[in-house]
């Protein structure tokens, strides 16, 4: 029977592998997507949508599905999925790698100020600027709302869901994006202070780049930790070493 990878998807990283992994005869591929977003892209292999229900009901997935491997290539902060899979894999037996990209890094000219969550960060502010570009995505900006002193720009891929900070401007836009139009629209919102996550990658880290050269503040929220006991791994050779198809 022809093994049966299961993809916690909704990144990048996770359609890639995909396309690595379906790519490979003998070898089953389902990408599992949240369903978060309205439009999500082509991807190869099979594709659910929606949740499982928790931990006990991936864990009854991947025995119904004879799952025999889950890669969790979810989002760096999409810490509650990450828990559920580990758990999940413990309860069945299921091998489960971790696939994250790396965080970025600050330089020696950034002006980073690192907090471990959207409160810290709004919290962060009142030593800023009331300009501030917001980049955490569409959900948990109600950890703002009380700053009604602040204008903010938020930038995200589709409408964020409230409650939304008072006087707050939404720029719907996908990366990637360049140094140039970054450094434009940070001037032409007279920007005082980013926020944002460290999600790393190279789609959205013109604006840090962009920040350096116009010696703008950055709050950037830390990454919620691994759980215990868990390693990641960095891209798709990675996955395929530790479930040992690098050599099939």
């Amino acid at each position: 029977m022809s093994p049966h990878l299961l993809i916690l998807g909704g990144t990048t990283e996770a359609r890639e592998l995909a396309g690595v992994l379906a790519a490979r005869a003998g070898v089953r591929v389902t990408t599992s997507l949240a369903g978060r977003v309205a439009r999500p892209g082509a991807l190869d292999g099979e594709v659910r949508i929606g949740g499982f229900g928790g931990a006990e009901g991936l864990a009854d997935w991947l025995r119904e599905q004879h799952v025999d491997a889950v890669v969790d290539a979810t989002h760096p902060f999409a810490a509650a999925i990450t828990e559920n899979a580990v758990r999940a894999g413990a309860a069945t037996g299921v091998p489960v790698v971790v696939l994250r990209r790396p965080g970025w890094t600050a330089g020696a000219a950034d002006r980073w100020h690192l907090v471990d969550s959207l409160a810290d960060a709004a919290e962060a502010l009142a030593r800023f600027g009331r300009r501030v570009f917001l980049t955490t995505g569409r959900l948990g900006l109600s950890a703002f709302i009380g700053l009604t002193d602040r204008h903010f720009l938020v930038r995200s891929v589709e409408l964020p869901e409230p409650p939304v900070p008072p006087n707050t401007q939404v720029l719907i836009a996908r990366g990637p994006f360049t140094v140039t139009d970054e450094t434009a629209l940070l001037r032409e919102h007279r920007i005082d202070v980013l926020v944002t996550k460290d999600s790393g990658g190279e789609a959205t880290a013109a604006k840090l780049t962009a920040a350096r050269e116009l010696a703008l503040p950055v709050v950037v929220v830390r990454r919620p930790p691994l759980p215990e006991g868990v390693r990641a791994v960095a891209d798709a050779a990675g996955v395929l070493g530790r479930l040992g198809l690098d050599s099939a």
